[in-house]
């Protein structure tokens, strides 16, 4: 087909519409996607059986509670991030910890300490213990009191609280209000890294295009504080050998903190603690809020706790 007849069949699609009713944005959009659509078809020449395929992949996406997975694994998500930079670098916005992913495994309600936090309702064992600690500070350094570091984390099979029913609520979530210093301190546990379920669909999608479905080991975070901008970010684990090659794209080289670890003898004689541990310190640098920026509370659904 010429790009003329596409022209004119999206054209007939367009004059069915009420243009008193629905929204012009989603119009707007839709138009512009299924315009895409139909150019692709024609320029791949793509066959009625795969398109069927493909809506087959997008119902059982859809059945699985995937898409979260999908949108991370194509780099959609990563490259929403990287749009938000850049409005915020044209605003004159620029440094301070990144941000990256979300992820689809937050979920609202984790409890709250001041200063430190356990984030192991049950203890992890065979684990290696973690110390981390440091403080939210703003764009001149200075310490915001109050701020809220709320941390979650996998378990060592790559599983988190809420979604796997054989944890505790909200284990290895936390939520930690920083001290009058704007300091914060929580021990947990190294964590690892984890895959997409085997033989699900974004495995199935990734291997369709030659890729793994891996995350390296890393711990998330969101930091909020009045007046300053939502910071969405996490920490790589230095050594994990995913790092660069995380299926989700949501390395940066800001956020590979370096990570320490002490013997069993040192850590009682530096610290009276009775185990070998590794330490990892990390400050938060955020934003204030901007005037006519973006917000950079995202609004998207999210899991909570008391339906899964």
């Amino acid at each position: 087909m010429e790009r003329s007849q596409i022209d004119a069949l999206v054209a007939k699609i367009k004059a069915t519409e009420n243009p008193d009713q629905g929204s012009e944005r989603v119009k707007e959009i839709v138009h512009r996607l299924t315009t895409d659509l139909f150019y692709a078809i024609e320029d791949l020449d793509i066959q009625p059986e795969e398109i069927w395929k493909a809506i087959d992949w997008l119902t059982i996406t859809g059945k699985n509670n995937e898409w979260g997975l999908v949108a991370a694994g194509v780099g959609l998500e990563h490259f929403l991030d990287l749009r938000m930079d850049e409005e915020e670098a044209k605003a004159g916005i620029e440094g301070g910890t990144p941000r990256t992913i979300e992820g689809p495994l937050y979920v609202a309600g984790s409890p709250e300490s001041v200063g430190y936090a356990e984030l192991e309702t049950v203890p992890e064992e065979g684990a290696e213990r973690l110390y981390m600690k440091g403080q939210v500070l703003d764009s001149q350094g200075n310490p915001v009191p109050h701020a809220k570091v709320e941390v979650w984390h996998c378990n060592l099979r790559g599983m988190y609280s809420i979604f796997d029913s054989s944890q505790p609520a909200f284990n290895l979530r936390r939520a930690i209000i920083t001290d009058e210093n704007g300091r914060y301190q929580f021990k947990s546990f190294v964590p690892v890294g984890y895959s997409c379920p085997p033989g699900g669909a974004t495995d199935t999608f990734l291997k369709a295009v030659g890729r793994h479905g891996s995350r390296p080991a890393h711990i998330h975070f969101f930091v909020t504080a009045p007046t300053f901008r939502k910071l969405t970010t996490q920490i790589n684990i230095e050594g994990d050998p995913l790092i660069w090659d995380d299926f989700a794209f949501a390395t940066r080289e800001e956020l590979v903190p370096p990570i320490t670890r002490y013997t069993a003898q040192e850590a009682q004689e530096k610290f009276g603690l009775n185990e070998a541990f590794a330490s990892i310190d990390f400050n938060f640098i955020l934003h204030q809020e901007t005037e006519g920026l973006f917000s950079t509370e995202i609004g998207r659904t999210r899991a909570v706790a008391a339906t899964l």
